[in-house]
């Protein structure tokens, strides 16, 4: 797509200024050239905003490489977000992180990529790529990388641990910003975290929360992604803390995409009566400050990155530029399907059904077990300790297994609520962070279906059901992305979705987002590695045997 000039008349939203004036708008060369007042608003002319940014994504997690990822987003007002590329970093180190960069230096669309802190995650679990502190400062000197990604291992600052403390110093060096995980930390250790130099948090779930760690220093982020949904809860700090708040997805999947991205955000917090230039901060200019990011504020001056809406209550985009060339219009993208070359790792060898029986002990009415408690719209668990007898599913009991990808190894085999499947499997590739084969099933036949459908395609998302017939969803990109059209891969993941609800009886939004996270091990309370049950709150490997009471 080539630079353009245009001319437009328009309310001109100037969010920085609060002010609305009818005017006529002019850029070339991707630059806005001339902002010439012409009145009041005038409700019959169209509002001229600054772009939606998205303050935090993992971009593998939409299932679309950036450029496709880009196409959709567009359509929704995004031009830019900022994106933790740790997904395929834990696949494939920095040479994944490169691929990132290079896929989306092919798009106009702006990408702000971070340096990965915590890959692996946890050293609890398996992954197919480490990034330590050379790798950083190497990462934090390449163009494209803006900021210290997400420091999940916050015991780990608290602690003093000196790799992450020398992360942290090589991003203060270079005025870089850095961005935190903590979800559930307070107090002084909070403070603590703060003041070790990290600057935002993503995973706050209550006011409560949020309002400690911004009376520590930090912004927070409100997330609305497709399985942590905390807008609700935290939508009146908008009001309460304007300039310290941004809005992000996190992780969103390709149908939630579709629909709707920051845009969804920004009409629902109008509607519910925040001031819409304090909304607006959050989503245009805050991401742009606090991450130096030049997308510009629509000032003479500034490239030109603006979305037309028709009006400032439903925020329905009519249209799109990218650096003064037009990228959507009336929900149409106009960015180019672009080719794909898929990189991969995958070593991970076919399960027996024998490999995932629980049995003895911890099958008896008279034994406490360890069951992971998945929540609807949650990233956190419960570690429940329940009697389990029987076959299962019993009270909702299911099976779950992680397969170590890297490696030819037996998977380990735990259990969980939550899932509520009367039948069959699902299983994927996508398990965060290390991304390791992950499945839940009612019986071991059913999963080791799953679980060896994703081996064979090394990487997707399977779906068995009743009968035993599977459906996939190839992810050929490091076992994360597809390098199919986006709304193609959308509908097919809607429909295996569907199938999971419909079919096998779930009643979770998102199974396979929250399945995904059931291998996370910094989000507590209870998780599956590859090498075992995760106790978060402790951050220990544990047993499937609960302690007496």
């Amino acid at each position: 797509m080539s630079q353009s000039s245009g001319v437009l008349h328009c309310n001109h939203v100037d969010v920085a200024g609060r002010r609305i004036r009818a005017a006529e708008v002019a850029w070339d060369d991707g630059q806005v050239v001339r902002i010439d007042e012409l009145g009041p608003e005038n409700p019959d002319w169209p509002y001229l905003l600054p772009g939606f940014i998205d303050a935090h994504v993992h971009i593998e997690s939409s299932l679309l490489p950036p450029v496709e990822f880009a196409r959709l987003a567009v359509r929704h007002g995004t031009v830019a977000t900022v994106s933790d590329p740790h997904e395929i970093a834990n696949v494939l180190g920095c040479d994944g992180v490169r691929w990132m960069l290079a896929n989306a230096a092919q798009t106009p669309f702006h990408i702000l990529f971070g340096a990965p802190s915590c890959v692996p995650a946890t050293s609890f679990e398996t992954a197919g790529g480490r990034i330590g502190v050379a790798e950083v400062e190497h990462l934090l000197a390449t163009p494209g990388i803006g900021y210290l990604s997400e420091v999940m291992n916050f015991p780990g600052v608290l602690a003093g641990d000196p790799d992450l403390l020398a992360m942290l110093a090589a991003a203060r060096a270079r005025g870089l910003p850095v961005d935190g995980h903590a979800p559930g930390l307070s107090g002084a250790a909070a403070a603590a975290y703060a003041a070790a130099g990290i600057s935002t948090d993503h995973e706050c779930s209550t006011l409560a929360e949020a309002e400690d760690k911004l009376a520590a220093g930090m912004q927070i982020l409100i997330r609305e992604g497709s399985a942590a949904r905390n807008f609700d809860a935290l939508h009146p700090l908008l009001s309460r803390y304007p300039g310290r708040v941004m809005l992000c997805t996190d992780d969103c999947h390709p149908d939630d995409l579709t629909r709707g991205h920051i845009d969804r955000l920004v009409a629902r917090a109008v509607a519910l009566g925040h001031d819409v230039f304090t909304v607006l901060e959050a989503a245009c200019l805050t991401p742009q400050r606090h991450y130096g990011l030049e997308v510009g504020q629509l000032r003479i001056g500034d490239p030109f990155n603006a979305v037309q809406v028709d009006n400032l209550c439903d925020f329905t985009v009519a249209a799109v530029w990218l650096t003064g060339t037009l990228a959507a219009r009336d929900g149409q993208s106009l960015l180019p399907p672009l080719p794909v070359t898929a990189v991969n790792r995958f070593a991970a060898r076919p399960v027996t059904p024998d490999e995932l029986v629980i049995a003895g002990s911890h099958m008896h009415a008279d034994t406490l077990t360890r069951v992971i408690l998945a929540l609807d719209g949650q990233l956190l668990t419960r570690d429940l300790h329940l009697p389990v007898s029987g076959p299962l599913p019993a009270d909702d009991v299911l099976l779950i297994a992680v397969v170590n990808r890297y490696a030819p190894t037996a998977p380990a085999v735990a259990l969980i609520r939550g899932f509520g499947l009367r039948a069959g499997a699902l299983a994927s590739s996508v398990a965060h962070d290390s991304h390791n084969v992950i499945g839940v099933g009612c019986d071991p036949l059913s999963l080791a279906t799953a679980l060896n459908a994703v081996i064979a395609a090394q990487g997707g998302l399977a779906v068995v059901d009743a009968t035993g017939a599977c459906d996939l969803l190839p992810l050929p990109i490091a076992g994360l992305m597809s390098d199919a059209d986006g709304d193609q891969v959308a509908a097919r993941y809607a429909a295996l979705s569907a199938a999971v609800c419909e079919r096998l009886g779930s009643p979770l939004r998102a199974p396979f987002m929250t399945l995904s996270f059931m291998a996370l091990l910094v989000i507590p309370e209870l998780k599956l590695s590859d090498r075992g049950l995760f106790d978060g709150n402790n951050f220990t490997l544990t047993t499937l045997e609960a302690p007496a009471a």
